[in-house]
Parts: structure tokens; sequence; C-alpha cells
């Protein structure tokens, strides 16, 4: 991949709402972000969502795809394994501090010279620093009953019914489909509806839709009982998880 001496390759492009690209992958590894809008990271049953203080490393060969919401730049950074210094194995969120967005404008500026360019790489690689967070995981049933009910809480997150009701719909009774919740995406229905609610709002937290609106809207009682069960599903609190990283410092002498 490298190009003249090159560790890190970019290029900008703007997307539209509703743009998916398909499921791929490549030998490179990637940093995905978008510098303006929100990006949509999926690999396998893994969901991220990043607003502009946020960055996704993915691994090289991993298989995922990637989309818009609404209308996005996204910045296309790709590192060649054998002259990057990361090497993370899993997919790992990225806080964008100031420093790095602009190290990332200063590598895309054309006519820079091999040796700044190289000094500018490392020091981006010095700053991919990962945030302790894991992703939200919404696997789907493969039972057509099961499904059914699956698509029903992506629909309308807030939707109350428990598995009798749901049950007496799609023609199975609460005990079977629970069976086939845990057989089939390898946890309880309720930590299934759980995480299928968090993925939900993590695109309205984006934009920064007010915190009571985001739980009302995901069928939580109040704002506190939503971050609570953020917290615990990812780690850390929606604003935490959000936030504008802090500027770096260096350490005192």
């Amino acid at each position: 991949m490298s190009q003249d001496g090159q560790s890190v390759l970019l290029g900008n492009m703007d997307l539209p709402a509703g743009t998916w690209f398909p499921w791929h992958s490549h030998a490179e590894h990637q940093l995905v972000w978008a510098p303006r809008g929100v990006v949509t990271v999926e690999v396998g049953s893994a969901h991220w969502v990043l607003p502009p203080t946020r960055a996704l490393w993915l691994p090289g060969r991993t298989w995922h795809r990637t989309g818009a919401s609404g209308r996005i730049r996204l910045m296309g950074i790709y590192a060649d394994p054998e002259r990057c210094p990361v090497s993370w194995p899993e997919p790992r969120l990225i806080p964008v501090r100031p420093v790095l967005r602009e190290l990332l404008g200063h590598l895309i500026k054309p006519g820079l010279d091999a040796e700044a360019r190289d000094r500018a790489e490392q020091v981006v690689f010095d700053l991919l620093e990962p945030m302790d967070a894991v992703p939200i995981i919404v696997p789907m049933p493969e039972d057509p009953r099961a499904l059914r009910v699956a698509e029903a809480v992506l629909r309308d997150p807030a939707d109350r019914r428990g598995l009798a009701e749901f049950g007496g719909e799609v023609g199975a009774s609460a005990r079977t489909l629970a069976r086939i919740f845990l057989a089939q995406c390898g946890m309880s229905f309720g930590r299934w509806r759980t995480q299928a609610r968090l993925r939900a709002c993590l695109p309205w937290l984006a934009t920064g839709m007010p915190l009571d609106g985001v739980a009302r809207r995901a069928g939580y009682s109040s704002p506190s009982a939503f971050v609570a069960a953020f917290r615990r599903a990812v780690g850390v609190t929606p604003g935490e998880y959000f936030r504008q990283p802090p500027v770096s410092r260096p350490a005192s002498p």
C-alpha cells in the first residue's frame, strides 16, 4: 500500500444521507473518522456511531461496512501494516483530540515533503489512544418468529410488550421465544432488548438530542435509568462516550 514511503494514505469524500458502503475488507488498517457529520460502522453484530470527536480503528482484513445517517464528510485514513507501529487485533474506539484532528488535516495537504510527512505520521500513531468502551452488539435471531419480535423492537425501541404478548402475535410461547433468543443470539431477550434500545439511541445522542428525549424514545422511565443501562453495557456514560476529548498536556518535568 505504501506510496513514496508513506505509512498513511488519506482522502476526503462527501457522502449523502443514507449512503452505505457494502460489506468489505482490505489489507490495510483503517481509521474510520468523519470530521463533519456522524458515521456508523458495523463489524458483524457490533455497532459503533462516531461523531467528529470519535474514530474507530479497524485492523486490516476486518469485514465491515460504513454508512451515513445524515450528510457527512468522511476521511479515508489507511495505514500500511508493515510500517504501522499500531497492531491492535480488534476494533478500538479512539478519541479525536484537537491535535490529532489538526495533524490529519496537515497530512492531507498536497506537496508535503517526505521528512515532514514521516514526522507527522509518527505523532499520529502516538496519539491513537483507545477508550475503555465496548461496542453495542445486537445479533439477530434466525427463527422467523423471534425475528419478527426483534424487528418489532428495532422499529419501536420504546415498545414495552413482553415475550408473552409478542408470542401471541407470532405464534410461539414466551418460553419458546426466550429459548430461541438465548440459543441464537447468545443472550436473554431482556439483555437483547437493552442492546437494541442503546443502538437506537446512538445517532440521537451523537446529534445532541437532550437526554430526557433520548430516554423517552428508547423506552426508559427516566434519564438516570437510561444512563445506568448505557454505562453497564458500554463501560462509560453517554456523556463520556460523546464528550469532546480533553487536550493532551505534556507531563511536568
